[in-house]
């Protein structure tokens, strides 16, 4: 299990465009300062500004994403059931990667025309049900009373988790022999690894109840902090939920990155590890 010396949290977006207000970053270093955030370049971060980030990054630090690095695949034992397409999560990377020309690592396209049949956009598309679809993790996560994870399937909504999953795919496939990404690859002794993460299972270890985990304030974000072992943050000029979802979610990575069984999920099989990946902090 490798030591980090730094972590660090991208809350993630799959808008359409070249910069979007829904990306935040922060990081921290061990010990219990607060989590700071990373100024952007611009005056929002494109998501090419956050590959080149993760791409400059040398020391031991744990990076955390959150959306979904692949889709369910154990289930039905395919990522998109009747079309041609890689069945290991690194080829299915790549495949989206040179499947989509949208702007800005976007992959819109994806959903939207080459393989609009398999996502639920709305009544018109049938039944919902029938594109709740899940990894293990998330059926897994679910059963532990974590609640209902959404579904890379589902494209509606400002729940919908699909077009960030998605682009952060092609993200993926960009990191591909230069970082390690867990569980798709094995862990090196030194150097940067990313992670799925779900700031909600952050948030619910801070004491915020379902369905209420969201900050908007200074006061519950130093408190929330506390209860993970964390001093005060520094003041914010804007407390946006995609801001304090990225400082609280680094916090907890530095809390956790040292339980080995997180690292080892008893439920994750190698099979698993190299289709559906897992969610960091899913035991």
């Amino acid at each position: 299990m490798p030591q980090f010396d730094r972590f660090a949290v991208a809350d993630w977006s799959g808008a359409k465009g070249r910069r979007h207000p829904g990306i935040a970053l922060a990081v921290c270093e061990t010990g219990v300062a607060a989590p700071t955030l990373v100024e952007s370049p611009g005056r929002y971060w494109s998501r090419s500004e956050i590959l080149q980030w993760v791409l400059a990054q040398r020391d031991d630090i744990l990076i955390g994403f959150d959306f979904s690095f692949a889709p369910p695949f154990v289930d039905r034992n395919a990522y998109l059931p009747g079309e041609t397409v890689p069945t290991d999560g690194a080829a299915f990377h790549a495949y989206v990667e040179a499947l989509c020309e949208d702007e800005d690592l976007g992959a819109a396209s994806l959903l939207e025309q080459h393989h609009r049949r398999h996502f639920y956009f709305g009544a018109a598309d049938g039944r919902k049900a029938d594109y709740m679809h899940l990894r293990q993790c998330e059926a897994r996560y679910n059963a532990g009373g974590g609640g209902k994870p959404s579904t890379v399937y589902d494209a509606i909504g400002a729940a919908q988790v699909a077009k960030a999953s998605f682009a952060g795919m092609r993200l993926l496939a960009r990191l591909r022999g230069k970082v390690a990404v867990w569980p798709f690859d094995s862990l090196p002794n030194h150097g940067p690894v990313v992670v799925e993460i779900y700031a909600q299972i952050a948030a619910r270890a801070t004491g915020l109840r379902k369905g209420l985990s969201k900050i908007r304030d200074a006061l519950s974000l130093d408190a929330a902090l506390a209860n993970l072992g964390s001093e005060p943050h520094i003041p914010l000029a804007r407390y946006t939920d995609h801001a304090t979802d990225a400082i609280l979610t680094a916090a907890w990575l530095r809390a956790n990155a040292g339980r080995a069984e997180l690292w080892s999920p008893p439920a994750m099989t190698p099979i698993i590890a190299q289709t559906e990946g897992w969610t960091f902090g899913v035991s």
